[in-house]
């Protein structure tokens, strides 16, 4: 078997040409200063809880929507799974619309009142 070349690729190259090669940050100006900026805590926003029947084969459920556009997605996701929870329902997380299984929602709303 003939024995195969190597070339070394941790050894610096010298025939290579870097277009950052002579550049120098000497006589730059100073970079902004990193100063933290307070993260806003961002509210859900404007909760609407409706009890909807329609297409659903009779069942009920609440759907919550209204959230801040602002207010993440993943944190829906976490809202809605600790409502199922706390309620022992189901229930599912759509286009930033929580539906729950079930026909009360003043029990949903009272328990969004006391995670929010």
């Amino acid at each position: 078997m003939k024995k195969r070349l190597r070339l070394p690729v941790s050894a610096p190259q010298e025939n290579l040409q870097s277009p950052f090669f002579d550049l120098s940050i000497s006589g730059l100006p100073d970079g902004p200063a990193h100063a933290e900026k307070p993260v806003k805590k961002c509210g859900a926003g404007r909760l609407m809880f409706r009890k909807e029947k329609a297409r659903r084969g009779g069942k009920s459920v609440v759907v919550v929507s209204g959230f801040d556009p602002a207010f993440p997605q993943e944190a829906i996701e976490d809202l809605a799974r600790e409502v199922r929870r706390q309620c022992g329902c189901g229930g599912t997380v759509g286009d930033r619309v929580i539906e729950f299984q079930g026909d009360e929602p003043e029990r949903f709303r009272k328990i969004f009142r006391d995670l929010l």
